[in-house]
């Protein structure tokens, strides 16, 4: 597949876009202004200053920065944090996975907070007819639901979603243009005045940006989901979609304008429930239907992040950031994974913030914090991908001093919610980072110290075992995965595996090893022939979005050499060969372990005895390459990376 569908604009694809891309920052008017006014008297000042702050937000944070600078930044295709650092790391610059991390955790935990956030102000809507309705079980059985349906993929969701967000647009443009010819006035918003009086004028109200900043939440998501839709559907889409929020937010704020001097509270038909102006915009008669259209949108909010999160732990597995765990591929479209693991991690973190938050008001106080710091280290990066691609230096210098100012703004505004909840949020990413950072830091302690041989240096005892009768037969075919990206190494420990762990003797020894390119789709092999007859080692170079299923490709490979000659795989016992009988094939998969013979460093041993108990949960070897456990044979190897000093130990003569 080639990179054509990036630039591919259909109804179709446009309609999917609007299902799968749109949820979280499509949502945002079900909470924004509520935020942003709470409990306070409403105040016309404040209410233009933060429509002026939305919009310009909008406009620069989504608008420009990620739909027209960021989605040039694609890797084959691919969108998000990840796919930016594998493009820069070519820069060689020392420090570049640190942003890549920190990003990518506070993204994932994004992806956390945001499903019980969007879906809880939804369903309070209900507290309209029934103020006393506890909505938590209500807002628990809908993302159980949703992550069900995961397992059937995006392209299952975009066909049902599409058409919901398309009605949900559709109502937030009517419900917004009514009041705001009403009061045509509060278009004046959208002078910049009156975002930089709130901010340098009135009291907090430079805090105000951290509630403006859910205006933008779900902009970073839109960036990883691009794999799924591609970049023209996501760009021509984005002009309607952003029309329609610009159009619900200028409502909302006419409708508050017209109601200065009261507060929310007191603008509800029942006093006892706070007021939301999203729902205050709507007619007596509609509101059954407008909260059943914004309980559907909200369900279709967390998917943004629930396959963004996919597409980022997909990558970070690629890049040797995350343990292996099982990716399903639910269909044959492009960008379609699924990753059980991470969909029912991602559930419970939801039910956690649930069940502690009780509240979307409180869930509010959480929201917004850690996406802010993945905003920042995509600015970083695309800061580096804009060198690489020599961008004219005045530009790129001041686009990261523009957005890193705008950024920063709304670290410092989103500090204050810490302490009321902002806690939770980057407690989640700090745990996922400290996974991120712990399998890379122990990959690269053990890339550090693998030892590599050449197999030159072993063809003569190789091809005397592999016709020493006095040895039993191991396999008539042995196969072994090796690390070692030269074609003429091989790792240390399968020549240990080989001559010292109990001799393997067998007809032929195979040698795979898989490269993992960044063209999404590819899938190419190699024959290197070592040793006629005796060595052959096959490189694969698969995409990144390829499932290494090594067992069938391997067959495929073996099948192709038969047909042109290169090799005979008949059985060499003579009783099976006379019958043409296949030769059976052995993969030999080792695992590494910690030695007790090593002295480590304090920080590298806690580091690597973490990473083993990782890898204790994630996705053994052989699964993880799709083989046949019926043929796999697991085998343990010492790791010895500083071995002791020699001990110090005398002997003692017997005295005679």
């Amino acid at each position: 597949m080639s990179g054509k569908h990036l630039n591919k604009l259909t109804a179709g694809g446009l309609l999917v876009t609007l299902g799968i891309i749109y949820g979280d920052i499509g949502t945002s008017p079900l909470y924004t202004m509520k935020a942003i006014i709470g409990a306070v008297a409403i105040r016309e000042e404040v209410v233009l200053g933060a429509l002026s702050c939305i919009f310009w937000t909008l406009t620069l944070q989504t608008t420009v920065k990620y739909v027209m600078l960021t989605l040039q930044a694609d890797n084959k295709g691919e969108g998000g944090i990840f796919s930016l650092y594998t493009l820069v790391k070519r820069l060689k610059k020392k420090g570049l996975i640190l942003p890549a991390i920190i990003g990518g955790s506070a993204l994932l935990a994004d992806g956390i907070i945001t499903p019980p956030v969007s879906v809880s102000s939804a369903i309070e809507g209900l507290r309209i007819y029934n103020p006393d309705i506890n909505t938590v079980p209500i807002v628990v059985g809908i993302l159980f639901v949703l992550f069900v349906i995961q397992k059937f993929g995006t392209s299952f969701i975009g066909k049902f979603f599409g058409p919901m967000m398309l009605i949900w647009f559709g109502m937030l443009g009517i419900l917004g243009i009514i009041p705001m010819i009403q009061n045509i006035s509060v278009l004046k918003a959208l002078n910049p005045y009156y975002a930089f009086n709130l901010l340098t004028v009135h009291d907090d109200g430079f805090y105000v940006l951290g509630f403006v900043f859910l205006c933008t939440t779900g902009a970073e998501a839109l960036y990883s989901d691009m794999g799924h839709t591609g970049r023209s559907n996501i760009r021509v889409s984005w002009v309607f979609v952003k029309s329609m929020l610009v159009i619900n937010y200028f409502g909302q704020g006419a409708y508050l304008i017209q109601h200065a001097g009261k507060t929310l509270a007191t603008l509800n038909s029942n006093p006892n429930v706070p007021g939301n102006p999203f729902y205050l915009l709507m007619p007596d008669w509609f509101l059954p239907f407008g909260i059943a259209i914004a309980t559907a949108a909200a369900v279709i909010a967390s998917q943004a992040l629930i396959s963004g999160s996919f597409t980022l732990i997909s990558e970070a597995m690629r890049l040797n950031l995350w343990p292996k765990v099982l990716v399903k591929f639910p269909t044959e479209l492009k960008g379609q994974i699924y990753i059980p693991s991470i969909n029912w991690l991602l559930f419970w973190g939801c039910v956690f913030v649930t069940l502690h938050f009780q509240e979307s008001s409180r869930m509010e106080a959480a929201y917004g914090l850690a996406i802010v710091l993945c905003m920042i280290m995509t600015t970083t990066l695309l800061g580096y991908y804009m060198v690489m691609k020599r961008y004219n230096p005045f530009f790129i210098l001041a686009t990261i001093a523009v957005y890193f100012t705008i950024e920063f703004s709304f670290l410092v505004a989103n500090m204050s919610k810490f302490e009321h909840g902002g806690y939770v949020s980057l407690i989640i990413a700090g745990l996922l980072a400290a996974v991120m950072g712990i399998w890379h830091t122990a990959k690269r302690i053990r890339s550090e110290y693998t030892e590599f041989t050449k197999i030159d240096n072993y063809k003569n005892v190789l091809a005397e075992l592999s016709n020493d009768p006095s040895i039993p037969k191991y396999a008539t075919h042995l196969v072994y995965m090796t690390n070692a990206n030269l074609g003429d190494e091989i790792e240390s420990k399968i020549i240990y595996s080989i001559l010292q762990k109990r001799p393997k003797r067998a007809d032929i020894y195979w040698f795979l090893h898989v490269n993992v390119v960044d063209e999404p789709y590819r899938m190419d092999y190699r024959v290197r022939e070592i040793m006629k007859d005796d060595v052959i080692r096959i490189d694969f170079y698969l995409g990144f979005r390829v499932q290494p299923r090594i067992n069938l490709m391997f067959k495929q490979v073996v099948r192709d050499m038969v047909k042109k000659g290169e090799v005979d795989i008949t059985s060499r016992y003579e009783s099976l060969n006379r019958n043409n009988v296949i030769g059976d094939f052995k993969f030999v998969i080792i695992e590494k372990f910690m030695s007790y013979d090593n002295e480590l460093p304090w920080y590298e041993r806690i580091v690597l005895d973490i990473y083993f108990q990782l890898k204790k949960v994630s996705l053994s070897e052989g699964r993880a390459f799709g083989l046949d456990n019926s043929s796999v044979k697991v085998e343990q190897y010492p790791i010895i990376i500083h071995p002791p000093e020699d001990i110090n130990l005398h002997r003692i003569e017997e005295k005679q």
